[in-house]
This record gives C-alpha cells, sequence and structure tokens, in this order.
C-alpha cells in the first residue's frame, strides 16, 4: 500500500480548515484511508540517518497517509483534497474535458516502427496556460516519482516525460537510434553526452542507475524529438536539459513512454487531471441518494428513471473503477461502513471449510504426531529440480512454464513435491539424524481439459534421510496414513503396493500405491545419482500420493 507524505499545513490549508490529529484520523478512516504517522522531515532524517545528519531540517508536521495501491488519483495532495472535499459535499465532482488549442492544431506525437525493438507505445498531453508556485512544482515532481514506483514499476512498464512546451515546437518524434548516434544535454549538465557515455556516467548515480538496466542492453535506445532535432528525452533515464520546467513554465508537454499502452494511458491521465486545476481553465484536458454518494466519490452520476437504474460517469482519474462491484464498495464508503444497520441476513448460510483443506488439516495434525516435520517450499522450482535432477526428461513431465523467469530457481510450476523436501534436507545436513519431513500441499500440472490449460492437485509427500535406506518406516507411514484415512490394506476395495520401475528410485526398491484399483503415487528407496544431484551424501526413502481420491 503506497504511502503519501504531505505537508499538513499545506492539506489544511487547502480543505479550507483544521483538524485535531483525531479528526483527520477520523476523516481518513471514513474515506477508506488510513493516517499511518504523524512526523516532520528532521524527525524521519534523525530515525533514518541520525541526529547530525536531520541538524537544519525542516520541523514542519508531515501526516503520513496509506492509499489503496489502486488509487492513483491519492498519490498527491492536489488529488487528496479533491477526493476528500467532494466526499464531504464541499466541492462538486469535477468533469474533465478536452480541449483545442487556440490555433485549432493539436501537437502530434508521431511513433516510428524503430520504437518496437525497445518500448513500442506513446501517448501524450498538454496542461495549457498552468500556474506553477513552489508547492505545487514540488508536488508535480513528487507526483511523478509516486507513479514510476507503483503503477510504472520502477519506470519498466511507463516512463514519464515532462517539458516546457513554449521551448519546443511540434510536431514530435518518438524514435528509437543506436546509442552512439545519440548526443544531447542532458538535465542539469553543462555538456553534451552521447547515449553511451550517459550509461556510463549514471552507474554511479544514486537515483538514475537503477533504471539503466531497462534498456543498456537494448541495440536501439528510444529518443524523443521536436521538429528541429532537439531532444526532449532519452526516456526511461533522463530528459533533456533544454525542456526543464521551471515556476516561469506555462504549457506543460507530457509523454509517456511504455511496454504496457493500458498503463501508460492511465499514468497519462493522472498527470494531466492532478494538475489540470491549476490551469486557467480548470478540469480541461484530454436512485437518487445512491447517484449522490457515488457523486461524493467523483462518480458523477444520476437516476435514469428506468426502475432502480442508475448511470455512473467514470472519470479518467478512476482507473480502478472496472466492475460494478467496484462502483458499489464506493457507495458503501460514502454512506459510511459504520452507519450501515445491523440486520439478519434474509438467506441463511452456514460455512464450512473447503474439503481438501479441512482432510489437509486433520492429515497434517497425525503426521506430525507421528514424528515427521513439515517443511513449506516454494510451489515454483528450476526446471532441473523436476528433470535431470530426478533422472526425468522436463518434457515428459507435463509442467507449467514461466514465460520469463526472473532467477534459474523459478523457472517452471512444480509437478512434485520431492525436490522441494531434498533441498530442505540439503540446508539442514548439519542437523542431527535421522531426518524425516513431510509436505503436503498442490503441484501444477497441464491439463488441456481446463479452461485454463492446468489444474492443481495436493499432494502429501515424506522422505526419511538417514545411515539406512528406512524404507520400513515410509512404508509404515503410508499404512498409518491409510488407516487415518479409513482404507484397509486389501486389492481392489481397498489399498496395496506392487513393484514398479522410475527412474528417480533404486532398480528394484520401488513401489507404485494402488487404492480402489487405481494409481495415486509410489514409494521407495531414492537412487544414488538423484541423491548426489541435491547434494546428499546418505541413503534416502521417499513416498508421495495424491490425497484428492480420498475425499
Amino acid at each position: 500500500m503506497p504511502t503519501v507524505g504531505v505537508n499538513r499545513d499545506l492539506l489544511f490549508r487547502a480543505l479550507g480548515r483544521t483538524y485535531t490529529d483525531e479528526e483527520f484520523d477520523e476523516l481518513c478512516f471514513e474515506f477508506g484511508l488510513e493516517l499511518d504517522e504523524i512526523t516532520s522531515e528532521k524527525e524521519l532524517i534523525s530515525k533514518e540517518q541520525g541526529d547530525s545528519k536531520a541538524s537544519g531540517a525542516s520541523d514542519v508536521i508531515l501526516y503520513k497517509i496509506d492509499v489503496p495501491a489502486n488509487r492513483y488519483d491519492l498519490l498527491c495532495l492536489e488529488g487528496l483534497v479533491r477526493g476528500l472535499q467532494v466526499f464531504k459535499n464541499k466541492l462538486d465532482a469535477p468533469r474533465y474535458t478536452r480541449v483545442s488549442p487556440v490555433s485549432g492544431q493539436p501537437q502530434r506525437l508521431i511513433i516510428t516502427k524503430e520504437t518496437a525493438a525497445v518500448r513500442p507505445h506513446a501517448v501524450a498531453a498538454v496542461l495549457r496556460n498552468i500556474t506553477f508556485t513552489q508547492e505545487r512544482y514540488d508536488s508535480f515532481i513528487e507526483l511523478q516519482e509516486k507513479l514510476h514506483q507503483n503503477i510504472c514499476r520502477k519506470r519498466s512498464l511507463v516512463a514519464i516525460g515532462t517539458h516546457d512546451l513554449d521551448t519546443i515546437s511540434g510536431p514530435f518524434t518518438y524514435t528509437a537510434k543506436p546509442p552512439g548516434d545519440i548526443c544531447f544535454k542532458p538535465l542539469n549538465q553543462t555538456k553534451e553526452y552521447t547515449a553511451t557515455q550517459l550509461m556510463s556516467l549514471y552507474k554511479s548515480d544514486s537515483h538514475l542507475k537503477h533504471y539503466l538496466h531497462i534498456i543498456e542492453d537494448k541495440p536501439v535506445y528510444p529518443i524523443i524529438y521536436d521538429s528541429n532535432g532537439i531532444v526532449l528525452s532519452m526516456p526511461p533515464i533522463i530528459n533533456g536539459d533544454h525542456t526543464k520546467i521551471t515556476l516561469k513554465t506555462k504549457n506543460v508537454f507530457i509523454e509517456c513512454t511504455a511496454t504496457d499502452l493500458t498503463k501508460a494511458k492511465i499514468v497519462l491521465d493522472m498527470m494531466v487531471t492532478m494538475f489540470s486545476q491549476y490551469c486557467s481553465k480548470p478540469f480541461t484536458e484530454s436512485t437518487e441518494n445512491i447517484a449522490q454518494l457515488l457523486t461524493r466519490m467523483c462518480l458523477l452520476s444520476r437516476a435514469t428513471g428506468v426502475g432502480d437504474e442508475i448511470e455512473v460517469e467514470i472519470p479518467p482519474t478512476r482507473s480502478d473503477v472496472i466492475h460494478a462491484c467496484d462502483i458499489m464498495e464506493d457507495a458503501a464508503i460514502a454512506y459510511g461502513f459504520n452507519n450501515i444497520t445491523r440486520t439478519t441476513p434474509r438467506t441463511y448460510t452456514v460455512a464450512n471449510q473447503f474439503p481438501l483443506n479441512k482432510l489437509t488439516e486433520l492429515l497434517r495434525q497425525d503426521l506430525a504426531a507421528a514424528g515427521f516435520t513439515e517443511a513449506l517450499n516454494f510451489a515454483l522450482c528450476s526446471q532441473e529440480d523436476i528433470g535431470d535432477k530426478l533422472g526425468k526428461k522436463i518434457s515428459e513431465t507435463r509442467a507449467v512454464h514461466i514465460s520469463n523467469p526472473k532467477t534459474a530457481e523459478f523457472q517452471v510450476a512444480r509437478t512434485t513435491l520431492l525436490p522441494g523436501l531434498l533441498k530442505t534436507i540439503a540446508a539442514n545436513r548439519k542437523m542431527p539424524l535421522p531426518l524425516k519431513l513431510f509436505e503436503i500441499s498442490d503441484v501444477v500440472l497441464k491439463d488441456d481439459t481446463k479452461d485454463v490449460g492446468a489444474r492443481n492437485s495436493r499432494r502429501f509427500c515424506a522422505v526419511y534421510y538417514n545411515k539406512s535406506p528406512g524404507f520400513e518406516v515410509i512404508h509404515g507411514l503410508l499404512d498409518r496414513a491409510m488407516q487415518l484415512l479409513e482404507v484397509k490394506s486389501a486389492r481392489g476395495d481397498g489399498y496395496h503396493i506392487q513393484a514398479a520401475d522410475d527412474s528417480t528410485f533404486f532398480p528394484g526398491r520401488c513401489a507404485e500405491v494402488f487404492v480402489h484399483g487405481k494409481s495415486v503415487g509410489r514409494l521407495g528407496v531414492l537412487h544414488p545419482d538423484v541423491i548426489n544431484r541435491f547434494e546428499l551424501t546418505m541413503p534416502c526413502s521417499a513416498l508421495e500420493i495424491d490425497i484428492e481420491p480420498f475425499l
């Protein structure tokens, strides 16, 4: 949940009244927010860097407010104040409209095909006749940074560039070039650099070095020019110095380049709508009771007169509204959850635990009582864990693959619980022997009959690691589990085991488990090669069965 820090005095001035800390905390609660902390710049620096660094810092009171992760319109003072004012019926919900420039010709941003190789999307807008003060300017920059860290995913999905329109001329061109062909003076620098030189320069920059990896390995870098060849920005790294915004800027050109077009549009809407109130014409850019409540939440609404139907207009600031239930939630917030009368439901329902989870919990308790320790491992693993290390081919495992894994440890969804337990033993080899572990969790298997192409399967896996294989211990655990599941030892209408071949297990030391004539799993002594591949040095027996057939 993002946290917004606002100057208390500026906030109260914008709200038109002062609140005690308790009153403002209550207001936040009513609006669905949380006043997380009351602090100051000096106190924050003292806490993070020590008292010596805090000398000279401001004592102005700051409110740290937690806002919902999908309410990007509340990430700045302007949006927060607007939302609260509308909520308290002190301000009409603004209606945002796009207006054409006086010349009648809107600005154009031309996107060339070269950008497809690095950052294919771009959107842009202009804020005209805006008036900046130092506080407004600071809030404008801070909103960019908040958006960059949240919906923009640290500029990897979207990067925002803001420019003084009066210093450049359109149409603008968004293209991509080899880094050696790009040369301009970056923001707050005194000379020109090539893009290659900039990447080296910013490797030591505490702020910008975190974004270099996004494009540094690409054959071409994105770049935006005006009609005279002046560089506006090299997204997502740095703007040009020529177009930087000052307190005297009257017209702001905002561009958002992205790998995700939908998020680019959301970000552009946020930037434009939050600060359009400072333009000469504010808010220009690109059943009765319920309707009034929704209007308090910046959702302009009216009763249509057709039954109980309400027509709701969703402004560009409310990208979080994607379903009718989101509108219902806002109506409840405006009404006040504390004001909803407690009533007995007209329909009686009795809650029950999901049967599979209930069975899982019962088994966990009794397996622990049998002397085994429960482990909980990641649902993702490497291809090697469920393939080569177990003596199997990855193509035969029915594994679901991650399309863009961040690390080699999380390439596929596990198809068996065994590798996780063996890795747990490897990480605890110094513990006293024997090591007796179990896990009851889901595996993921490809299944063409499912609408998503895969299904979860609840498995029970146990391992015994000691100086001797201990097959009889694992076999005994199987018998105990069947006893708990009330399945008798018999062919046909009970359970039995029979010899099987499996490359994971030692030849002649593997058995298949059958329940009511159907195979549910295997047990046996692990193959020495499997044990070695998991960096273990002693024999190990294992059992793994599917527990869903026992429901």
